[in-house]
């Protein structure tokens, strides 16, 4: 009894334990099927799908948003900026025309206005006075020569009617009072050229202005080699020398409006083009524009200044600086074509408004631009454009 007992339960444990080992491995193989059908599913979705081309929509769906505009045409005034340097319009250099000497006094300083022929240093003139004194006595002294020899001359004439003295005697009278009078004139003429010579001892303003530099002090001695001791804008008339492109020059003409601005100041001038050069430097291609200016205390003849070139009216389209981008090329710029494909569009820039660049060649307005993320899009990308209006 014991016996079967025993049998019957060793019978069941080794039943109990096929069944596990039959639960496991049914477990095993439906997690390989499992795994296996994931794997097949991962495939046809990356080697399956990709066979197939995407449609339009698909690709607008994809495709990053933009903001376009179409600029269209605006009448702009063309300007023209650059900087320059301020300058007299006519400075004139003040030297020693005379001999020189010791200064005596400097009438004027820098800032100071004169009139043409004012008296702007004086010199020291003690030996060319005396020298003038002993001219004036000598012209007397031939004077009185001279009114002898017409004296002895005029009773030679009655003697000879009588017969007392000869032909050849009053010829010789003639000749005396001749030579005389000569030296009168010559005495005269000396007299005159010492006191030209000291009236050119003062240093004179020789045109009306504003005196720009002083290089004098009194005590000092002058001469003709002492150089420049003042310098003088003419008319107090001022300038702005704007050194210009030969592109630019080719926009502009005498009597052309311009708006000069001095470093330092928000202050803005009014002028226009007075000249322009001739000839363009060799080496830097640019050329001298001439703006004339008014007087003011604040344009100081040296000093830098900026100026914008009103150089006419133009219509072109306007963009924002955003929409222009800067390659190895030049300028250019993204427009949309109908399929929504950004292309690379060289384009010229020209001067800066308020509302934007002008675009003087590479666009007609029509175009929808790209406004931004320009620097983001390749040639021939896909985008999915928003037109903004322009205000």
């Amino acid at each position: 009894m014991n016996y079967e007992t025993t049998l019957s339960s060793s019978l069941d444990s080794d039943l109990v334990v096929d069944n596990a080992e039959r639960n496991r491995r049914r477990r095993n193989i439906a997690l390989i099927v499992a795994a296996i059908l994931a794997v097949a599913g991962g495939a046809y979705y990356f080697f399956g799908s990709s066979t197939a081309a995407p449609t339009d929509a698909d690709k607008a769906g994809q495709a990053q948003t933009v903001t376009v505009v179409a600029p269209g045409r605006d009448s702009v005034v063309r300007a023209i900026n650059a900087t320059g340097t301020l300058a007299a319009r006519r400075e004139i250099p003040v030297g020693v025309v005379g001999e020189g000497g010791r200064v005596l006094q400097v009438y004027v300083d820098a800032g100071a206005w004169v009139r043409q022929g004012q008296v702007l240093v004086s010199v020291d003139s003690s030996v060319q006075t005396q020298q003038a004194a002993a001219l004036e006595a000598q012209i007397g002294v031939a004077r009185a020569d001279l009114q002898l020899a017409q004296n002895e001359l005029e009773r030679a004439m009655q003697l000879v009617e009588r017969g007392f003295i000869s032909k050849a005697d009053v010829d010789r009278k003639t000749a005396t009072r001749d030579a005389a009078r000569a030296r009168v004139n010559v005495a005269n003429a000396q007299l005159a050229e010492t006191r030209a010579r000291n009236a050119r001892l003062d240093v004179r303003a020789p045109v009306s202005g504003y005196v720009l530099e002083r290089k004098v002090e009194p005590g000092q001695t002058v001469s003709a080699g002492s150089g420049i001791l003042f310098r003088i804008a003419k008319d107090g008339e001022l300038e702005l020398q704007a050194k210009l492109s030969e592109d630019d020059l080719g926009q502009i003409a005498v009597g052309i409006p311009a708006t000069v601005t001095p470093v330092g100041t928000d202050r803005a001038f009014n002028g226009s083009i007075w000249q322009i050069a001739p000839m363009i430097d060799a080496q830097s291609r640019q050329g001298m524009a001439r703006i004339a200016l008014p007087f003011d205390t604040a344009l100081r003849p040296g000093g830098f200044a900026s100026v914008e070139i009103k150089a006419g009216a133009m219509t072109a389209p306007v963009l924002p600086e955003s929409a222009v981008q800067t390659g190895r090329e030049g300028s250019f710029v993204y427009i949309v074509g109908k399929d929504n494909k950004v292309k690379q569009r060289p384009v010229k820039v020209g001067s800066v408004t308020a509302n934007g660049l002008i675009i003087e060649q590479g666009l007609d307005g029509t175009e929808r631009v790209v406004l931004y993320a320009g620097g983001f899009l390749n040639p021939g990308e896909t985008i999915n454009p928003k037109l903004l209006k322009k205000q």
